[in-house]
């Protein structure tokens, strides 16, 4: 082998996570590190998180997840439910675990709005979970918009007073993973990075500079369009979106590079504006999504 020259590796935002994710896998095989216990909780939202975990490809979420971690408690994917589902949440909280919360935390009539179980004959709440379990847990992911500052949850007129997992945890360090919903690298690649190394390194909104360092606008196809001055008129134009309400200039997040469904497209490639999803106040401080201007001139009208 000597002289032999190894092709470089290739530095694209996909294959990052996915070293990440095959490292951690290889690692556990090989006995250097152990698989975690992860509990994975869903609260007050859609349950697009889970959804769009699942997406997950090459490998997919389910053996992914499952070859890195033990999963102790999913409202979507365990086979237990009930009570029986709950005991099994209750059993970790002796035990070592990360834990990962999708969906906002809901505090009106302490926490009733969001009812995930019932315990001892009693509702069980998202806010009493997690508080219980946010205490204890060694790291903490907050996983897409509702969980990291409300998100949908929490728009006006926010109904079940929902608000952000650092809202109920002042004093715990949260790993917070914008995004309506997280792209499954996004998820994959921090929990991995947590398994190899511990908490990666962050901005200060806590969010992972590996996946959330750079503006959408600076890395957008469609760029030379905005210096160029050359604006979309309306949705499906193949120039820049930015007169129709793109937040690309405002949005941190690898969307352009990712993408999404496979890193098969994502919403500028499908010529719709970037809604700054994966900003902080998503929705109500990025509305409107799609501006018009309604006093233009259409010569071909």
């Amino acid at each position: 082998m000597e002289g032999y020259i190894l092709p470089p590796e290739t530095l694209t935002n996909e294959a990052i996570a996915s070293r990440l994710k095959n490292e951690v896998n290889e690692q556990i095989r090989q006995g250097l590190i152990k698989k975690r216990n992860l509990v994975y909780l869903e609260l007050n939202g859609c349950s697009g998180n889970i959804i769009s975990l699942l997406n997950g490809q090459n490998p997919d979420f389910e053996y992914t997840l499952n070859s890195m971690v033990n999963l102790r408690y999913s409202n979507s994917l365990m086979a237990a439910e009930g009570e029986q589902a709950i005991e099994q949440l209750m059993e970790v909280l002796d035990e070592d675990y990360i834990l990962a919360v999708e969906g906002a935390v809901a505090l009106k009539n302490d926490g009733l709005y969001n009812v995930i179980g019932r315990w001892k004959g009693e509702p069980f709440t998202g806010l009493q979970a997690a508080q219980m379990l946010g205490e204890k847990a060694s790291h903490i992911l907050a996983v897409g918009a509702c969980a990291t500052h409300g998100g949908v949850s929490a728009a006006k007129p926010n109904p079940s007073e929902s608000v952000g997992l650092q809202t109920v945890l002042p004093d715990r360090n949260i790993i917070k993973l914008t995004g309506c919903p997280v792209n499954p690298d996004w998820f994959l690649g921090t929990l991995a990075h947590i398994l190899l190394y511990g908490e990666p390194e962050t901005d200060n909104l806590n969010r992972p500079l590996m996946f959330y360092s750079t503006l959408i606008h600076d890395r957008c196809p469609r760029r030379p369009f905005f210096d160029r001055g050359i604006f979309a008129e309306k949705l499906g134009d193949k120039t820049c979106l930015f007169k129709l309400g793109c937040r690309g200039p405002v949005t941190r997040v690898d969307c352009p590079t990712r993408q999404w469904n496979g890193h098969v497209n994502w919403p500028v490639g499908a010529s719709t504006p970037c809604i700054g999803c994966a900003s902080f106040g998503f929705p109500d401080a990025m509305e409107p999504f799609v501006s018009y201007d309604t006093t233009r001139i259409v010569q071909d009208e």
